[in-house]
C-alpha cells in the first residue's frame, strides 16, 4: 500500500476518533463527564500525547538518518564505479570486455533496486550466473604480466568487492519498511487523543477545521516517515542519476 494512502487512511481514522468523542459526549450521562472525569481524561491524554510525540520524533529521526545514509551509499557506489572503470581503462585493451560487462551489471543493479518490488524479490542476486559474479571472475582471470598490472588488478578487485557489498546492502534496504505493529499502535494513540479532544468540548466550525488541520499534520508526519523508510520508490525517491551517469558509453 502506498504511503500516501496509508497517511490519508490514518487521517480518516483520527477524525473518526474525534467523531466518536463527539458521540460519547452527547450520549454519556452528565455524572460521567464531571470535573473528576475531565481531569483524568486530560492527564491520560497528556501522557499518551507525550508518548506519541516521542515515538514520532524518534521515528522521524531514525528514518531521516537511514535515508541520508542510503543516499550517501548511492553516491559512494557511483564513485566506486567511476574509479573501477578508470582502473580497467588504465589496464589496457584486454579489460575492455569487462568494462562492457560492468555497464551491463550497472543497468541490472539499477533495475533491481529501483524497479518494481515484485521483480526485485524474484530476481536472483547471487550465484555464478549473475553479471556481478561474471565480472568478479573476469577480474581474477586478467593476466598479470607486470607489477603495474598486478597492482591495477588488486585495486580493481578491491573496488569491485566494495561496490558489491554496498549494492547488496542497498538491495536489502530497498525492501525494508516501517513495522506494521508500530504503525498501528501509533495511529491508535493518535485516535485516542482525538477522541479525548472532543469528549468534553463542543465542536463548532472553527474547532472542526482545527481538528482537520491537526489530523492532516499528524498524517503528514506519518507520510514523511513512510516515504523515508522506502527511499527507492515514492515521492521522496533517491534518484538513480548518479549511478546512471557514472559510466559513459564506451567508444566503439
Amino acid at each position: 500500500m502506498q504511503p500516501i494512502w496509508i497517511s490519508l487512511a490514518a487521517c480518516g481514522v483520527m477524525l473518526l476518533g474525534a467523531a466518536i468523542g463527539v458521540l460519547l459526549r452527547r450520549r454519556l450521562p452528565d455524572h460521567h463527564l464531571d470535573d473528576h472525569a475531565r481531569d483524568i481524561v486530560r492527564l491520560g491524554a497528556g501522557l499518551v500525547g507525550t508518548i506519541a510525540a516521542l515515538v514520532l520524533g524518534l521515528l522521524i529521526n531514525s528514518a531521516s538518518s537511514s535515508y541520508e545514509a542510503q543516499r550517501g551509499e548511492v553516491r559512494q557506489i557511483a564513485a566506486n564505479l567511476i574509479l573501477l572503470d578508470a582502473v580497467l581503462d588504465q589496464y589496457g585493451p584486454e579489460a575492455k570486455p569487462l568494462r562492457v560487462l560492468l555497464r551491463e551489471a550497472v543497468g541490472q543493479m539499477i533495475d533491481r533496486i529501483w524497479g518494481d518490488p515484485e521483480a526485485r524479490d524474484s530476481a536472483g542476486l547471487y550465484g555464478s550466473g549473475t553479471l556481478a559474479s561474471r565480472l568478479y571472475a573476469g577480474l581474477h582471470a586478467l593476466p598479470i604480466g607486470t607489477p603495474a598490472k598486478s597492482a591495477l588488478v588488486g585495486e580493481a578487485l578491491q573496488l569491485a568487492v566494495s561496490t558489491s557489498q554496498a549494492r547488496l546492502a542497498l538491495y536489502e534496504q530497498s525492501r525494508s519498511g516501517l513495522p506494521v505493529p508500530t504503525l498501528i499502535v501509533l495511529i491508535f494513540w493518535l485516535t485516542v487523543l482525538f477522541a479525548s479532544y472532543c469528549l468534553f468540548s463542543p465542536v463548532n466550525p472553527t474547532s472542526a477545521v482545527a481538528l482537520v488541520l491537526v489530523a492532516l499534520s499528524a498524517s503528514a508526519a506519518l507520510f514523511l516517515i513512510l516515504e523515508m523508510v522506502e527511499p527507492f520508490s515514492g515521492f521522496m525517491q533517491i534518484p538513480s542519476v548518479p549511478i546512471r551517469a557514472a559510466l559513459p558509453p564506451l567508444a566503439p
